[in-house]
This record gives C-alpha cells, structure tokens and sequence, in this order.
C-alpha cells in the first residue's frame, strides 16, 4: 500500500504546488489516486497555511476531498506543533463535526495516550506515529497498543543511508520480538525519504511518499507535484 502525504507542515512557499486550501487538497486528492496512492494523509491548513484543528477548516478540508473523491481514505494528523496543550487537542478532536477516517497520533509528544483515546471514543482510527526507538517501546507498552490499525515507523532525515537502515531494521526488529501484528508503514524523511521507501518495497511494507516528505525525485531534481512523487514511487 502506497499512502500519499500531500503536505505535512510544511508552508505554502517551500513548493509552488503544495496543497493548502481546501479546492487545492481536494483536487491533490483526486491526482494522487489517478497516479496510484491507495489512500491519503492531510494536514489540514489555516489562512496562512498553517497546520490547524479548527473545526471549520477541518470540515472545510474533508468536506472537499471527499465531494471530489468519496471513496478515498483521508486522515489527518494532530501532531503537537499545531496545539501544544494537550487540553486544546483533546478540545478540538470534540468539537469536529466532520470526521476523519483516521488520524496519527505521534506517541513520543505528551498526552498521547489521552489524543488517541479522545479519537477512538468519537469512531476515529488511529495511526501510531513512532518517531524514536523510545516511543516504540512506549507504545508496546501502551493499552491502546492493540487498538491502533496501523505503526508508521518514521525515519529521520538523514544524509547516511546506511544509518537510516540501521535503525528502520532495529525497529523493526524490535516490534517483531514483541510480537507485533499491527501493520507496519514504513517510511523516511527528505534525505532519508527514497532510501526508506525502497527498503520498505524490498520488506513488502506499506510506505508513503508527498511533499510532506520531499519535494524531490530519486534522482534528486525537484518534483513537479505530488502525482510526480507518487508515480516515481510506484516505478521504482
């Protein structure tokens, strides 16, 4: 399964086709299915394109993708940077009146365990996002571990790329010695982003790739769009 991440936090001058309204996440939608991508994740995005959890921007942004697209998969992040106070995570995820399918939870920021909760008691799936080798083990241990319908292992960027495998596999391995039977999503970041994916095709692990991502292709010149990224993935 190839996941398509269309923006991430990234803001609207880092590439000239980067998806921020919600007519323009809609219309990404719509060309990351055409080039392939079974499903999408969306940071959903204020005025100055900035990420949010405003309920009317998020409604806005679903609303859309799904007007344009209704049969695909949207989730969304709520990473910490857009609420740093767990009490105005919890506070927005109540007040959505239009929900995601799912949505990623990244385990080493605090008050995840109480993010996660919040989403699966309102019927929202959550995505654990393991950043470190601590926040894997945080959520082996978790209650919620087995709750959760997909691990996305995210590798830093980094410029070593023997380093970048080294810890995908440590981490991999340690959810296999823990029995793990949670799907695994395997993916990287800018520099890491192509060496990470392709290991995660050589594994037969679901990956994704965006401009959240890289606004690159593998042979480094710059990506057109997120179709562009989409199909070098699937062609590789």
């Amino acid at each position: 399964m190839l996941k398509a991440c269309l923006n991430g936090a990234r803001l609207p001058d880092e590439h000239h086709a980067l998806p921020v309204t919600p007519d323009e996440v809609a219309a990404d939608v719509v060309a990351a299915r055409s080039a392939g991508a079974a499903m999408v994740h969306v940071h959903v995005k204020d005025a100055a394109g900035r990420d949010t959890f405003d309920a009317d921007a998020v409604t806005a942004t679903l609303d859309a993708v799904r007007a344009a697209s209704p049969d695909t998969p949207v989730g969304i992040t709520t990473g910490a940077w857009a609420a740093p106070a767990v009490e105005d995570r919890l506070t927005a995820i109540a007040s959505w009146s239009v929900l995601p399918a799912f949505a990623s939870v990244n385990w080493h920021e605090d008050g995840a365990e109480s993010v996660a909760q919040a989403l699966l008691q309102r019927g929202v799936e959550v995505e654990a996002g393991l950043w470190t080798e601590a926040s894997l083990h945080a959520w082996l241990e978790s209650p919620l571990r087995d709750r959760c319908i997909r691990v996305l292992l995210e590798l830093p960027d980094e410029p070593d790329e023997a380093r970048s495998l080294d810890l995908a596999n440590s981490m991999l391995a340690t959810l296999e010695n823990a029995g793990n039977a949670t799907p695994v999503l395997l993916h990287g970041e800018d520099r890491s982003a192509w060496v990470v994916l392709r290991h995660a095709k050589r594994l037969g692990l679901d990956t994704r790739i965006g401009l959240e991502d890289t606004l690159t292709l593998p042979d480094g010149t710059p990506a057109a769009d997120n179709a562009d990224l989409i199909r070098a993935a699937l062609g590789l």
